[in-house]
């Protein structure tokens, strides 16, 4: 017979092959312990004040992505609601209005869209009409879901469209309950949060990948009125400071001198700890959202 403690170890076992399985989770898993390891690292070698900027630049990253998921939901779920009533109740002018926008949209690349948002930023800075970190990012954040909700807007069409065809959207009518109810609840909620949690998880890791795209952008100088300093610090507008792009072009010590390879993680710990966290937060994203959608089978 088996003892308590080789049943505990089976159990233990047992749980960490359901674990590792699960490959979102894995991930997640992978993720903070990758975080916990750079933060113990950063405060052994990194400086004060570059610490500060690192975890500060992480952190507003951070909240920006998280506010252009709720921005980009309610957008999206607004856009997909309109869209619905507009063909349902057979008005043809709000209809081709509603469809003109969404095109309009469409039609702006995310980057040019984003970047004359910031370009509007920067000028309510430099006349202190936005004042603070915190209203800055929530403009960023208000820039960037425009030109990103209609992913989720598309799923949401998707998802209604599906269920509209089938008769268990006419079969509710019958029944006498209201479109409303049925769209949102047994629809949105009941029948697709897993595929809109997913994509919510996917549009972080645009948020942050865009983020940084611009920073770069910016960083070449635009305008003379136009710089990083103009904005609060994020992955990318640290990342693209000359401090930052000094390490990182530290790198190339290592054609000449291999030996050379230590420093670059003591000596040149900023530029490359940034270059790392949106590296690997971007590879974790993706293996999430990943693992997320064969898990659940979407």
């Amino acid at each position: 017979m088996k003892t308590d403690a080789s049943r505990y170890i089976d159990q233990a076992k047992k749980m960490l092959l359901n674990f590792t399985q699960k490959k979102d989770y894995l991930w997640l898993g992978i993720y903070f312990a990758g975080m916990a390891m750079l933060l113990i690292w950063d405060m052994a070698f990194l400086n004060k004040p570059a610490f500060s900027k690192v975890f500060t630049a992480y952190f507003n990253s951070l909240f920006a992505g998280l506010l252009v998921i709720i921005m980009a939901a309610f957008l999206g779920w607004g856009g997909a609601l309109l869209e619905f009533y507009t063909k349902r109740n057979g008005n043809v002018f709000a209809r081709t209005t509603f469809e003109f926008l969404v095109n309009m949209i469409k039609s702006i690349p995310q980057i040019i869209g984003i970047l004359v948002g910031y370009i509007f930023l920067a000028i309510l800075i430099s006349h202190e009409i936005v004042t603070g970190s915190f209203w800055q990012l929530v403009w960023m954040a208000m820039v960037i879901s425009v030109f990103v909700f209609m992913e989720v807007k598309e799923l949401l069409d998707e998802r209604i469209e599906y269920f509209s065809r089938s008769d268990f959207f006419n079969a509710m009518l019958c029944c006498g309950i209201k479109e409303s109810r049925i769209i949102n609840y047994e629809i949105f909620w009941k029948n697709s949060k897993d595929h809109i949690f997913q994509k919510l998880i996917s549009i972080l890791g645009i948020t942050i990948f865009l983020q940084c795209s611009i920073d770069f952008i910016v960083s070449v100088g635009l305008t003379s009125g136009i710089s990083l300093s103009s904005f609060p610090n994020t992955l990318g507008n640290v990342l693209a400071k000359l401090d930052s792009k000094q390490d990182i072009l530290a790198i190339g010590n290592l054609f000449t001198n291999p030996g050379y390879f230590p420093n670059l993680f003591t000596k040149h710990l900023q530029g490359i700890n940034i270059a790392i966290l949106i590296t690997f937060s971007l590879l974790c994203l993706y293996k999430i959202s990943n693992g997320y959608l064969r898990r659940k089978d979407l």
